[in-house]
This record gives structure tokens, sequence and C-alpha cells, in this order.
């Protein structure tokens, strides 16, 4: 069975699907792996390296497409790319399947079973696999790093012959996986830290990491059964704002990470919160690229308010790629693994396995992911 990984052809983005120590696993479980040429250069990683772990280097990227039996990538593959594809093929990778009714569309009509890794179920069993984990572990840490970038002064207490130097406030919204990273990060680099989540289970996690935790009466909220933090109400939202209001504007540095999975993220920080913010500050949004969770931020821009300095950089995971790169590659190998057949090399499709449905969204010429069956529906 071959597995072919074209090249991500997104502006901008270094990191790769595959890193050559993956490729040896690969071909050591009986794949045959075929790259396309300097896949991996924006990580570090150059062709004799593929080749050196029995990879076939490809330069012909139609071919590549047209003959893989798997293909493994990064970002969704474009529109005019899907008809290339070998019918009844596997294609791996984020697809957005929420957002992108067209593509789903495209790979159903074109026999393609399409996996999104977005869609990995969140049970104990899947978290070798679960790529928006591995991903937003690493965006935690690159907040953290671009807010003391961007502070005009430490994060850690100082003590000096001419002073002593308190240490930075910081505030983080959202105590997801990136959320609890940003904690710890900002804690090891001394910070005082506090921090925010609609889901009151996830205190004692906060206050494991040495960060106070903002108690703040909602009333019922809670999390899903994938452990994602259920969407507030209108009025939730505005009970959050008010009560959140007099911490942003003590702190230092504001960081934000709601998202709602498959949805635009809510907008939990006012143009006015940021603005009564001590100029000097930075405010950093990791919702900013999917519509942000600060008025005012602006996707891939950094920008002022009243003195503040708010970060909309998206993809945050992309600043360290290297490892970025190695994590997004285990998690790939780790379902092919799961669902590999040693006896005919081949990666089986089950229907009865317990992560496999949850996330396959098109396989022999139907949509066969309910929720996004529902949403084609809907628009049709």
């Amino acid at each position: 069975m071959q597995i072919g990984i074209p090249k991500e052809t997104h502006p901008g983005e270094n990191r790769v699907p595959i890193i050559p120590d993956t490729v040896k696993k690969l071909c050591r479980i009986g794949a045959e792996v075929v790259i396309e040429t300097s896949l991996g250069l924006g990580s570090g990683f150059g062709d004799e390296q593929y080749a050196e772990a029995g990879a076939t280097i490809s330069q012909d990227r139609t071919a590549l497409l047209s003959n893989s039996d798997i293909l493994l990538r990064l970002r969704k593959p474009d529109l005019t790319e899907v008809t290339l594809m070998k019918p009844g093929c596997i294609h791996i990778s984020y697809l957005d399947p929420f957002n992108e009714q067209e593509l789903v569309q495209a790979l159903k009509d074109h026999g393609v079973t399409s996996i999104s890794m977005e869609m990995i179920p969140r049970s104990t069993r899947s978290q070798k696999m679960d790529a928006l984990s591995s991903q937003a572990n690493l965006a935690g840490y690159v907040m953290v790093l671009q807010a003391a970038a961007y502070l005009p002064r430490i994060f850690p207490m100082m003590m000096t012959p001419s002073g002593t130097l308190k240490p930075a406030k910081v505030f983080i919204i959202g105590a997801g996986v990136a959320g609890l990273q940003a904690i710890a990060t900002a804690k090891r680099l001394g910070a005082k830290v506090t921090a925010f989540d609609t889901r009151p289970v996830v205190a004692e996690q906060v206050r494991s990491l040495g960060a106070t935790f903002l108690d703040i009466d909602l009333g019922e909220t809670g999390q899903t059964a994938d452990g994602y933090a259920k969407e507030l109400t209108a009025e939730q939202i505005q009970i959050q704002r008010e009560a959140q209001k007099a911490v942003i504007a003590e702190s230092d540095v504001l960081i934000t990470t709601a998202q709602v999975f498959g949805r635009k993220p809510p907008v939990i920080v006012t143009r006015d919160m940021v603005e009564g913010m001590q100029p000097g500050s930075v405010v950093v949004d990791m919702a900013a690229e999917t519509g942000g969770n600060v008025e005012g931020s602006v996707p891939d821009e950094i920008v002022q308010i009243n003195g503040v300095t708010v970060v909309g950089k998206g993809n945050l995971p992309n600043e360290v790629c290297r490892d970025a790169s190695q994590m997004y590659s285990n998690n790939l190998f780790n379902l092919i693994e799961d669902n590999w057949d040693q006896e005919t090399a081949a990666f089986t499709i089950n229907f009865e396995h317990d992560i496999l449905p949850g996330c396959i969204v098109t396989h022999n010429g139907e949509v066969t992911n309910k929720t996004i069956k529902k949403i084609l529906q809907g628009s049709n």
C-alpha cells in the first residue's frame, strides 16, 4: 500500500505531516512511502533524510496524488486536487468539515475516504492520535512567549540593589489544553497567574499549576462528552465579561483561548476592557484567526488599542514547527498503526472500531459522519 505525502502549499506553513523517523516506522509495518521533494525543508528535514529512512522522493506531485492509496497531509486539500486522487483512496488531514462543505461534497463524489484529524474523539485511548491537543499544547507555550516578547517589562519578580521588581500579572481565559500549557509556561517564567474557565471541573488543574482560579457564578455550565466547554448563553457571556473586567484592568498580560469547535468563537473581551488596561500591556488572542475572543484583534496582525498591544497571530504551532511536525507526525502514525492489518499490510476501515467512525467524514461515495451529513442536508 503506497502512502503519499505531498508538500504543504499554504503560504507560510513550515510544519510537515511526516518526519523521517516516522517514515522508518511506516516502512517497518510494510508501507511504501513516497514523499514530494522538498517536503520537510521548512522544518529542517532534507530529502536525503527521508530517503535514508526508506522513502521514495518524487518530483511529480500529480503522480503522487494519483497513485497513492493513502494520502497524509497537514492541511486540507485544494478542490482541484481532489479529482487527481485515486477513487477509493484514504485521505487523512485537517479538513474543517463543519465549514468546508464544498470540499466534503467533492471528496464524497470522488469516492475518497476522508478522515478529519479534528474529529478524533477525545477519549483516553485516542489521546496519542489527538492532533488538536498536541498542536494546542504548543500554541499555549507560544502565546506566552509572544506576550513576553511584546511586554515592556520582565515576567518574574527580581530583587536587585536598585530595588525590587514585582512579577508581571498574567490573566488566562480558558483552561483547556492550550490554556493549561500557557499557565504552566507563564508560571515557569515567574509571573503571577490567574485563570478562568467556564468548567468548574478544571479549577483543581489550574491550582495544581500554581495559578489562582477566578470563580465566577455563571449558573449551569460544564463540558461536552468530548471534553470541550459548552457554549454559553448571551446572558452568561455578559456575566463573565463583567466579572473579568476588574481582573483584566489590573493585568499586564491577557491571553484568551476560548474556542467553540466548528463555530465562530465567542467575543468575551470587549474593546472597552482592552482600553481599560494600562498602556504597555499585552493581549494575545488565540482565536483571532477564526473570529476572535477580543474585540479589536485582527487576524495575523499586531495592533495597538489605547497603548495596549493586541497580538492576533494565527497558526501558532508553526512558530515551533519542528516540534509541531514531530507531534503531528506521531499522531498520524498512531492512527495508522491502530488500524493497520499486518497480514495484508493495509489500512483497514472498520465502522465497529471505537475511534475511527467518529473521524471518518466520507466513505464509499457517502457522507458517513452524522453531524456533517446533517449540516450538508441543511445547506441544500
